[in-house]
């Protein structure tokens, strides 16, 4: 009996020890190696190109990468080709002469760079700015032109006759001429102040701290009208933190910021003013007083006295544009736009010399280009159909012709991939970019040429300077380079579709895998989330195609995916998540077990899920909305209950007024589910999503008897910096490695 216990012992142990998970140090160094610090143009080369325009117009200058140099190059607009930029080896030698020390001509470091008038060379080097005779290889410094210092509390007009300034927190301006000063408005206090701005992150130390001054106006062209606003913070209600990192401090630090949280009434308000200088009097609109979060935006057209404003009720369900004539008080609204769901991604243009306003705007739909006549009122659709634009890249006023990104035109294209298009004023479209990729574009300040950089997660980058007009590509630039990680065993990310929550909508994603992938085994997946409405995890180009790949290393398979509710897509394909931001992630569910079914090495029982901000919510809720599905998950930075938040994230995408379905998506109030492994992160400085939620659910889980983990980095704002942020992707790593694999982590390796 004892000899087949011992057998049996050493079959289930050998049977342990088989299926028991092991994490080297070999898989944490090729991990690290797959940081961005580490590949980006140092074992990976040209993943996305930076390309510079010379202030003259007459070309670009760009780097081009590889194993063991980079090369300066140049492209001139009349002659079309690429070339070196300098001689590389005698502006090393040049360079070492001039500081004095050794420079190696294949990494040279330069920037700034221009062409003089002379078709000689400026740029920026070693904290210094220099210029290159092209001829002689001579270097010598740039003397810096002495400046006038700017005094960030006073405006000199266009014309230079006036300055405009604060005092006792009203609004003054004073004749350049004479020094004479006119009071332009008199009801200014503290808390109420004219030609004041509120900052988004403006402290106050202390129990009683003052808000940092601020000031600002804005001039018509014309120097006969002055725009700005009166800030309103005596009802403010503030949001607070405690500052503990000061070495030299034995207390913490009180610091608070006004910003208003859904729902608050008692937040900081706007209201716009405009002066007439000529009789330095205030001229009445009726443009509202606002809340911070949905203030009154105004710019001057260029004839006088008259400008645009813009401005969104609360809750986003209304947005208006209105033209003033501050002549006549006359005021015309131009647009006024509702719709039963928050109103995102609104834009206009103003084209004064062709009376026309051109506007980005969902109404049909999908985000589509409209164009209002100023005079008459009347409005035209300029493009019309069921695909995204994206965004509006430049504008030819004067050839009236507007060139513009968007995705999901071109029958049979991956909807996240966005091409450019002109458009002229009768709604005549034309494609510029037909390849089938995803491109990034960066126009000419004169509007003749852009660079496309173009790829696909799969297909490597390029980048080409083409002609605007015809789109005709005029010199290929760069190439991306991954061989050497391929040398080592990496594959790009697979992507895959599946069918939505609503079984009928395509949803896109793509997963990684560790380069050291045996298909006979079984691994864990992590959901690398972010539902956040405003936008998209879909990794569109080649610039992302390392970026999950460091946690792949250590033994899991790392997905993205793009849910209902996300944006980029139809309206009704946005809206999915109004109202209803806790039921984003049944997406990434359906996603994950379609995976799980395809691939037998995807181990369906064992799911993790990390996010930041927006997606730190999506892993509380993942753990307590989908505690038998979800077991491990970090959350870091997360505004876990959208009542504490800053007010215009959640009531453009929760809605105004607050009801109850706050209360239902809060993974405070939900605690009590929690069943696996979750660990809380966040910043003691964050002053974008404040602590406290994170505070308030470890309270919660305290409270239900959950065993959790918490780490809060004391000195963080919302983004993890330096050491901090290491420390930070350490802890995520080894909680994954520790409670979804079941491997021993490995604290002590090398960052480099």
């Amino acid at each position: 009996m004892k000899k087949i216990n011992f057998i049996l012992l050493l079959l289930f142990g050998g049977m342990f020890f088989a299926n028991s998970q092991q994490v080297t140090k070999e898989n944490y160094e090729s991990a690290v190696s797959f940081m961005y610090a580490n590949y980006n143009n140092k074992t990976a080369f040209n993943l996305f190109t930076n390309v510079y325009w010379f202030e003259d117009n007459s070309g670009i200058w760009f780097v081009d990468y590889s194993l063991d140099k980079r090369v300066y190059k140049t492209v001139n607009f009349k002659k079309k080709k690429v070339t070196e930029l300098f001689d590389h080896t005698r502006l090393a030698k040049s360079l070492g002469e001039f500081f004095e020390q050794q420079v190696e001509a294949n990494q040279l470091s330069l920037s700034n760079i221009q062409r003089t008038k002379e078709g000689n060379l400026t740029f920026s080097t070693n904290r210094k700015n220099v210029e290159l005779n092209l001829s002689t290889y001579q270097v010598t410094e740039q003397e810096r032109e002495s400046q006038e210092p700017n005094n960030p509390y006073e405006s000199k007009s266009p014309d230079g006759k006036w300055i405009a300034y604060t005092k006792d927190y009203n609004l003054f301006i004073k004749s350049t001429e004479t020094d004479q000063e006119y009071q332009l408005s008199s009801q200014g206090k503290k808390g109420y102040e004219y030609a004041s701005w509120y900052g988004w992150y403006d402290k106050m130390e202390g129990e009683n701290g003052d808000r940092p001054k601020r000031f600002y106006v804005d001039w018509s062209e014309d120097s006969k009208w002055i725009s700005t606003s009166i800030v309103d913070t005596r009802k403010a209600e503030k949001m607070y933190l405690l500052d503990w990192s000061i070495d030299s401090l034995y207390k913490p630090k009180l610091l608070s910021y006004y910003r208003g949280s859904p729902g608050d009434t008692t937040m900081v308000h706007l209201t716009p003013v405009f002066f007439n200088v000529d009789t330095k009097k205030e001229v009445k609109t009726s443009l509202p007083t606002a809340t911070h979060i949905n203030s009154v935006g105004a710019g001057w057209l260029k004839e006088s006295g008259k400008l645009i404003a813009g401005y969104a009720e609360r809750g986003y369900l209304r947005q208006y544009v209105k033209l003033l004539d501050l002549n006549t008080n006359k005021e015309t609204t131009l647009v006024d736009e509702t719709s039963d769901t928050g109103i995102d991604n609104f834009e206009y243009r103003t084209l004064e010399s062709k009376g026309k306003l051109i506007l980005l705007s969902e109404r049909s739909g999908w985000r589509q280009l409209y164009m209002v006549d100023m005079n008459s009122g009347k409005t035209t659709s300029l493009t019309n159909g069921e695909y995204y634009i994206n965004s509006i890249q430049h504008i030819d006023e004067k050839n009236e012709t507007i060139y513009f990104l968007a995705s999901g035109k071109e029958e049979g294209n991956n909807p996240y991939h966005q091409q450019l298009y002109r458009v002229n004023f009768k709604g005549k479209v034309k494609l510029l970019t037909p390849e089938n990729e995803h491109h990034i574009i960066n126009f000419s300040k004169d509007g003749k040429h852009f660079v496309d950089n173009y790829s696909t997660i799969q297909n490597p980058n390029k980048t080409v300077l083409r002609l605007a007009k015809t789109g005709k590509v005029i010199a290929e630039l760069t190439t991306a380079d991954i061989s050497e990680a391929v040398s080592r065993g990496y594959k790009v990310p697979e992507v895959f579709t599946t069918t939505a929550k609503d079984g009928k909508t395509t949803i896109y994603g793509a997963f990684w895998k560790p380069t050291h992938f045996d298909p006979s085994k079984s691994y864990p997946i992590i959901d690398a989330t972010y539902t956040g409405p405003h936008t998209q995890r879909f990794p569109k180009s080649f610039g992302g195609v390392f970026s999950e790949q460091s946690l792949a290393e250590l033994g899991f398979i790392v997905v993205r995916v793009d849910g209902l509710g996300t944006s980029g897509r139809s309206k009704e394909f946005h809206d999915h998540s109004y109202k209803n931001m806790g039921d984003n992630l049944k997406d990434h569910v359906i996603a994950i077990k379609y995976l799980a079914n395809q691939y037998s090495w995807i181990d369906g029982d064992k799911v993790g899920i990390f996010g930041h901000s927006a997606g730190g919510f999506d892993t509380g809720r993942a753990l307590l909305a989908f505690p038998d599905f979800y077991k491990v998950g970090v959350a870091s930075s997360a505004d876990h209950d959208f009542r504490m938040e800053k007010a215009w994230w959640p009531e453009m995408y929760q809605g105004w007024p607050i009801d109850d379905t706050y209360e239902q998506v809060s993974n405070i109030t939900n605690a009590k589910n929690l069943k696996g492994k979750l660990l809380l992160t966040h910043g003691g400085l964050d002053d974008n999503v404040n602590p406290s939620a994170t505070f308030k659910l470890a309270e919660a889980l305290i409270k239900a008897d959950k065993d959790f983990d918490l780490l809060i980095l004391p000195s963080q704002r919302h983004g993890y910096q330096g050491t901090h942020r290491l420390y930070f992707i350490k802890k995520r790593w080894n909680y994954f490695v520790e409670h979804l694999l079941g491997a021993k982590p490995i604290w002590n390796f090398k960052w480099e």
